[in-house]
């Protein structure tokens, strides 16, 4: 693979009423809970800012599709390439290399131990800090392989929950959600999911949303308990724009005012629902195949997105 050259890394900030510039994500915030999801972003008394005063700057350009994003305290962050079988890292200096070699790695999450749990083909797998395999997580469930494992959320009370896509046939709704507990044990806690793909567990923990992208949905479910959901229901509907090439709901992220970030793949958009699910905000991403979002930089107020600069079958693009 090419060297992938760090263009940028100062952007207008997606979740602050000003127009500051995004100091290097080296300033990433020491007190980030890597346990769980939660993004230390726009407290509730602040308005995001309106989109039409908001223009992504592109970070960098990879070869293949782009997916993935996450951050470590160090400032660094890594990003797949599902395609090409990778994982990246980029550092504060903007200087970037493969990290590691997954075949078909997509989600991916840092726990606090250092260690990273990436989504790739039939498997979850866990990663040291230096992105050598430590384990086969999860890779069959009652006796059956599983298909796509897509997107990670993890539980602060120690387990996870990740989404296998199933085929990508919307007559054949096989996707589904599982939950892995402490001791490593795994249990499917909602199936019959078009193409299950981003997923995001509430910090109180009460609430699961999920992206079921051959149907648009978003969809939510009750925590009853970890690893225990109540019935799904539909939390929004993305909606698609003349012009926009698809429709389908990717990766998911919150900030701390509870607003749910969709990256909606094909319409070259991030949408922004707020806690009732209402359309608050349509931000430009970048990307036509946006895949991905996660807050980084200083505080977590910028908005780092993944995916597809144009198609999947072309390059990738990080922007901010």
């Amino acid at each position: 693979m090419r060297k992938i050259i760090a263009l940028l890394f100062s952007s207008t900030v997606l979740v602050s009423c000003s127009h500051t510039k995004l100091d290097t994500p080296s300033t990433v915030s020491e007190h980030v809970n890597l346990v769980s999801d939660r993004s230390i972003v726009t407290p509730p008394q602040e308005t995001l800012p309106a989109a039409h005063t908001i223009s992504p700057e592109k970070v960098l350009q990879s070869d293949k599709y782009s997916e993935g994003i996450v951050f470590d305290r160090q400032g660094n962050f890594y990003f797949s390439q599902t395609k090409a079988g990778t994982i990246t890292i980029v550092s504060p200096d903007g200087s970037s290399r493969i990290w590691a070699k997954v075949q078909g790695v997509n989600g991916h999450k840092i726990l606090p131990d250092g260690s990273h749990i990436v989504a790739a083909k039939n498997s979850v797998l866990q990663l040291d800090a230096n992105g050598n395999p430590l384990k086969i997580i999860a890779d069959r469930f009652n006796g059956k392989p599983l298909i796509y494992p897509n997107d990670i959320t993890v539980d602060p009370q120690g387990g996870f929950y990740f989404t296998d896509s199933g085929d990508s046939n919307p007559q054949n709704p096989n996707g589904a959600v599982y939950y892995v507990n402490a001791a490593s044990q795994l249990n499917q806690v909602a199936s019959g999911l078009a193409f299950a793909n981003g997923i995001v567990l509430t910090p109180d923990r009460q609430r699961l949303f999920v992206s079921e992208s051959n149907k648009n949905i978003v969809a939510v479910y009750n925590v009853l308990a970890p690893g225990k959901l109540g019935e799904k229901k539909v939390f929004a509907l993305p909606v698609k724009q003349p012009g926009e090439i698809d429709n389908k709901p990717d990766g998911l992220c919150l900030d701390a005012a509870g607003n749910l970030y969709i990256a909606h793949y094909g319409t070259r958009h991030v949408e922004v629902l707020n806690s009732s699910g209402q359309l608050i905000r349509r931000y430009a991403s970048g990307n036509l195949t946006t895949s991905n979002c996660a807050f980084g930089g200083a505080n977590l107020k910028s908005l780092f997105v993944t995916g597809g600069v144009e198609t999947e079958a072309g390059q990738g693009g990080i922007f901010a």
